[in-house]
């Protein structure tokens, strides 16, 4: 059984070899693994994807019980089942450019490890109209008024989100159920995913 699991540990050589030993002591075996965050006081921030017939609380245990780490979230994950880096979210978008941005909110919950995406638009009225949106993504949205990728509060409590200025009058949002929150860096990182994406499709 697939899960994800989001694993704060001291940013020095040697901290992700002892995790990835604890995983694999308690049951569980590494498929991915992706640096999330280098923060300045010290600590990474890494998403593990690894499959497991253990109990997730095993694994979590394992690793809380290393001096310096703490598990952050975990859960099961089915989001394509591996993780999908930038680089292949970008040579997914050049492959098809008039169809760069849907495809966009296509590659959200794989390449962010959220559930639902979209593309959203204002209207003239000031209705909002969902363009294109993933099999898990709300029918309606209110829109947020942004200027840059940021963190937007969302209208109930089981979900983190966060958006993306696309092009005029539309916007792109990204959003987790339960968590867990969406880093800094992985705003920075929709900002510039949502950048690319607009730049292809104007060339195409």
């Amino acid at each position: 059984m697939p899960f994800l699991l989001r694993v704060e540990l001291p940013d020095v050589p040697g901290s992700l070899g002892k995790v990835a030993s604890a995983i694999g002591e308690a049951g569980g075996d590494i498929e991915a693994i992706e640096i999330v965050e280098h923060r300045a006081d010290g600590t990474a921030v890494d998403d593990v994807l690894l499959e497991t017939s253990a109990m997730p609380d095993t694994i979590v245990s394992a690793c809380n019980a290393l001096d310096g780490v703490r598990v952050v979230w975990i859960s099961r994950y089915n989001a394509g089942g591996n993780l999908f880096l930038d680089l292949e979210a970008v040579e997914e978008l050049t492959a098809n450019p008039a169809g760069a941005l849907d495809r966009l909110v296509d590659l959200l919950p794989p390449t962010f490890r959220a559930d639902w995406g979209v593309r959203l638009r204002r209207n003239g009225n000031g209705s909002t109209a969902v363009l294109h949106g993933t099999a898990a993504a709300p029918e309606s949205l209110d829109w947020f008024e942004i200027a840059r990728a940021s963190h937007v509060e969302s209208p109930d409590e089981n979900n983190v989100l966060a958006a993306a200025p696309l092009i005029q009058d539309e916007i792109i949002v990204i959003g987790r159920r339960g968590g867990p929150e969406l880093l800094d860096s992985e705003v920075a990182r929709l900002g510039h995913l949502t950048a690319l994406a607009v730049s292809i499709a104007k060339n195409a």
